[in-house]
């Protein structure tokens, strides 16, 4: 078979002609020809896969550059690449899913009339944080408070008052008024202050590219409880006896997996399970992840860092929160449990129980 005219090899790829016209301008797809007289471009008919991987991978909304470096790949490092493109559309567009069920949940709430025989709910909380047993500080921060819930962990060499600056900035959440429907541009608010206040320390570090934040908080509106996490530290939601872990670790292991490249079992002994993609760094902007949860009597919510998520196995985290009644005693118990596991890091923890309030 001959070259191939560009209508011709247009409609044998999938690709219009003013879209290989592009391609061959960025260096995408050359024809194999270009009549020196009249200026047509001519194709090789080897050329049409990849001119239909090209049109795949745009249809993928794959951008051209990437796709530029894809067509240079062999297949199995090509395929890897598209793997990894399509692990970070799928969390892009669940880090959007959040922010939508948030929008919907708290839109819904503003503008359902409450009803008059509902029974007045409050929480009950404690925190509580440990260096462990082999960090020579603590550089974690852990908050409880009658409607602030926070858990932040520290990295760098400011990693501590990092954790801090965060926490603190959150910390006016608790007396300032928050007027009906405002509530996400407050946490969003919140949420940059908390950045800037990171970044304000990191100023002062050698390495301050090297210093930044976990941070994991719950903020209680009196119905409901306000999500905001970026990092690793978790929260979790024990709900008629099942724990339910309700944030998603922002970590390159944690990536991997949601791509297929790790098992869940291979993870939790991967060599770079605590790489970050997502933290407070005080640079750029910041995505935290939002959700709002309805409070029901009887839930009991936990914040930690990882220096129990870690190390404490979950079904002995779940005993804890489920048998021992008391938040102040069960906080202390599960710092316990990660120091006899070695307490190779930090750990913090903080629970809240949701309560009907006596009228």
């Amino acid at each position: 078979m001959g070259l191939l005219t560009i209508g011709a090899f247009a409609k044998a790829s999938g690709l219009s002609p003013k879209a290989l016209r592009l391609y061959d301008q960025l260096g995408l797809l050359t024809p194999a020809r270009v009549d020196p007289v009249t200026g047509y471009r001519l194709y090789a008919p080897e050329q049409l896969d990849q001119a239909r991987l090209v049109a795949w991978l745009r249809r993928l909304g794959m951008p051209l550059a990437r796709i530029q470096h894809v067509c240079t790949l062999e297949a199995g490092a090509a395929a890897q690449e598209v793997r990894a493109f399509w692990a970070q559309v799928e969390a892009d567009t669940a880090t959007r899913r959040d922010l939508a069920t948030f929008l919907i949940g708290h839109l819904s709430w503003k503008d359902a009339a409450v009803s008059p025989t509902a029974k007045p709910l409050g929480i009950r909380y404690a925190a509580f944080s440990d260096a462990g047993l082999v960090r020579e500080s603590n550089q974690d921060t852990a908050y409880a408070g009658s409607r602030l819930l926070a858990v932040a962990d520290g990295f760098g060499r400011s990693g501590a008052p990092a954790s801090a600056a965060a926490i603190d900035a959150l910390k006016r959440l608790e007396t300032d008024s928050i007027p009906a429907g405002n509530l996400l541009n407050v946490l969003e608010d919140a949420i940059e202050q908390a950045n800037q206040a990171v970044h304000g320390v990191a100023e002062t570090d050698p390495s301050p590219q090297e210093v930044g934040t976990t941070l994991t908080a719950m903020l209680w509106t009196g119905s409901q409880l306000a999500l905001v996490h970026i990092g690793d530290s978790r929260a979790y939601l024990l709900r008629d006896g099942d724990l339910f872990q309700i944030t998603h670790d922002h970590t390159m292991v944690q990536s991997m997996v949601d791509e297929g490249r790790l098992s869940p079992e291979e993870a939790t002994s991967h060599p770079q399970r605590s790489l970050l993609i997502r933290a407070l760094a005080g640079g750029g902007e910041v995505t935290p992840d939002m959700r709002l949860h309805d409070a029901q009597p009887g839930d009991r919510y936990l914040l930690c860092s990882d220096g129990l998520s870690t190390v404490v196995p979950t079904e002995e985290v779940r005993h804890v929160v489920t048998m021992v009644s008391d938040p102040e005693q069960a906080v202390r118990e599960l710092v316990a449990l990660a120091n006899q596991s070695g307490g190779p890091d930090n750990v913090s923890c903080v629970i809240a129980d949701v309560l009907e309030l006596q009228q």
